[in-house]
């Protein structure tokens, strides 16, 4: 059954959002001041949780008594909904802050069993409600419908739930078979626990002496700084070191990937889906031509990344073809490094989304005022950036590890895109409405990014400056869109290898991203080699423990470039349409299929002519770049 609300991964694997790559800062060095989050606005103490989490789950143990009289009439409907939702509506909350409180210290053993202890209440909910979905289909469509127009508030709350569990009448089981189901959603979520207690806690850590003499541990954060080196040997030393570290436990991280691709491919096929991507395009009933056009697109492209790539080399100086490890260094060294520090990139920020209008600043500016942020990396916590929007009756949190670099601005812009999402769909669209797709979610981060970087552009005092942001702005359309479809491509290939009775491995795992990696980077075409070593980089990345979902990063990136230039365009003639349209795609939340709220916000992502576009602005960016600089 398609919950009111969530995901039915469970806590977090929807509305907390990071930034690709997985993965970004902890326990580095900041100039940051520091900002933590107040969770007394969730809840006022531990105890106050934990007694709200008892009276929640006894509320939950009586939910099979509303099918007593579900659907005798409108308001028996309405009520039995209305009861369903509160309750999950509780649990969200709930699962925030046992989120937040396990994500402030991942060491804290209780922390993490609190986490437990949320991720148990929702599915136990789910086992208790597991009947709704036979019981609306028992109804019959006729009945449902004319139901619906005899109760405003039943039609103002439920009628896209109820229309959507009608749509779903052939992938929705029995009750007992439905219950089933959701007991087993807290073991299919083990392997993402596992993952990010072994990846970020208690892996070995490999080790690299550089030539400057100075001895590294290879942390993930250390991982993305010191890969960046202008030393080509020091890089080569760096992703030795830090890959060899994960090759060592390449078994084991295997193994875990297989038993999250295992769990997927059982949960299709139990609702009798023809395969995992069918299942998981079928939640948001997203047409497969969007995924089929987005690889087909990406593919298409990759000339343009191999254009870049050999741009790369001669900027850079190499000679010979690039390597896996010649993908982060900047192409250029500024004379001055910029530090954004909280403060400056708050103000950076409100004057790159002036396009936005005042609504829009409104809410950032009421963000920036409170305490929703934890900001400040420190050892322990959680790597990487999300935005926590279930609390509904609260507000959205957000989660930064933000080092001061250029990176830390764009980041800390994107993720303010997701946190004043929630709050434009919270404003206008009722709890059981409010929940928006990834498909969307990302559209609104990337557009701040995208209208980040173009006010960076056009204020850069120095060729100097305006090339290092020339660069980001590139190399941001290469992670975002080439390395996210590289990543789908990943994943499709994986589950299909279950789903066609092929075992799966470590090694076998490694062998499948190698493959993706050479077509994707050129290695038949001369641009780049990619050595085998480093093919294991599949598993650190995260976000393959939450299934199909990182296409939606590069459809994202294709709608917001649409969206950003038609908002600069018509803000520079005074014309305010396309932000209108933006922002009512953002209101919509999730009170329609995300494909269908595109559509009607103007783009069609199910067509060439959106991509296209995209590529037509890394081709721009690409020629700016060769026309200021020149190779080192």
């Amino acid at each position: 059954m398609r919950r009111l609300r969530f995901s039915p991964l469970g806590l977090l694997c929807v509305v907390v959002l990071t930034m690709p790559p997985a993965l970004a800062a902890t326990a580095v060095a900041t100039t940051s001041s520091e900002q933590r989050w107040d969770l007394r606005d969730l809840y006022p103490s531990p105890e106050a949780w934990a007694s709200t989490w008892r009276e929640t789950r006894q509320r939950a143990e009586a939910l099979p008594a509303l099918q007593a009289n579900f659907g005798s009439n409108a308001a028996s409907l309405r009520d039995s909904l209305v009861a369903i939702s509160d309750l999950q509506r509780t649990a969200g909350r709930l699962g925030v802050y046992a989120s937040l409180k396990a994500d402030e210290d991942l060491r804290a053993a209780p922390e993490q069993e609190r986490r437990q202890q949320a991720q148990a209440l929702y599915a136990l909910i789910d086992e208790k409600t597991a009947w709704v979905a036979p019981a609306i289909l028992a109804l019959g469509a006729e009945r449902v419908r004319s139901l619906i127009a005899a109760d405003a508030q039943l039609k103002a709350r439920f009628d896209f739930y109820l229309e959507d569990a009608l749509r779903n009448a052939p992938h929705t089981l029995g009750p007992e078979a439905e219950g089933v189901l959701a007991a087993g959603s807290v073991v299919l979520a083990q392997p993402d626990n596992l993952f990010q207690i072994l990846a970020e806690a208690e892996l070995p850590l490999g080790k690299v002496k550089l030539s400057n003499g100075k001895t590294v541990t290879l942390t993930q954060s250390a991982y993305e700084q010191y890969r960046r080196v202008d030393q080509r040997q020091d890089r080569k030393r760096v992703f030795d070191a830090f890959f060899g570290a994960w090759k060592k436990a390449e078994g084991t991280f295997g193994a875990n990937l297989t038993n999250q691709v295992i769990g997927s491919v059982f949960t299709a096929r139990a609702r009798k889906f023809d395969d995992a991507l069918s299942a998981s395009l079928s939640n948001n009933n997203m047409p497969p031509a969007v995924y089929r056009t987005l690889v087909e697109q990406a593919n298409a492209a990759l000339p343009v990344l191999h254009r870049y790539l050999r741009m790369r080399k001669r900027l850079l100086g190499i000679t010979g073809p690039l390597a896996y490890y010649d993908n982060y260094p900047p192409l250029l060294r500024p004379k001055t490094v910029e530090r954004y520090d909280l403060e400056r990139s708050k103000a950076l920020t409100l004057a790159a989304l002036a396009p936005m209008g005042d609504e829009y600043l409104g809410l950032l500016k009421r963000g920036f005022a409170a305490s929703w942020a934890d900001s400040t990396p420190r050892t322990g916590k959680a790597s990487g950036a999300y935005v926590a929007g279930y609390a509904y009756d609260v507000h959205p949190y957000v989660l930064l590890n933000h080092t001061d670099d250029f990176e830390s601005l764009s980041t800390f812009a994107h993720e303010w895109g997701h946190a004043v999402h929630t709050l434009l769909a919270n404003d206008k669209q009722p709890f059981e409405k409010a929940n928006y797709a990834t498909f969307i979610a990302e559209s609104a981060s990337i557009a701040n990014e995208m209208l980040l970087s173009d006010y960076m552009l056009a204020n850069a005092k120095s060729v100097d400056e305006k090339l290092g942001f020339l660069t980001k702005a590139v190399e941001s359309i290469r992670t975002t869109f080439f390395r996210q479809v590289m990543f789908a491509e990943f994943q499709l290939a994986i589950h299909q290898e279950v789903e066609q009775g092929r075992p799966l491995s470590g090694a076998r795992l490694t062998q499948i991203y190698c493959g993706l990696a050479k077509r994707y980077y050129g290695e038949a075409e001369g641009v780049m080699t990619v050595d085998p070593a480093y093919c294991v980089e599949w598993a650190y990345i995260s976000h393959f423990y939450r299934g199909y979902y990182v296409w939606q990063y590069a459809t994202s990136m294709v709608g917001a470039a649409e969206f950003t230039a038609a908002i600069q365009r018509d803000s520079a003639r005074g014309d305010s349409s396309a932000r209108e349209r933006f922002v009512k795609l953002l209101q919509a939340g999730g009170s329609d299929y995300p494909y269908v709220l595109y559509r009607q916000a103007g783009i069609d992502l199910a067509t060439p002519g959106p991509y296209a576009a995209l590529m037509a602005r890394m081709s721009k960016l690409i020629d700016e770049i060769e026309r200021l600089a020149p190779p080192r």
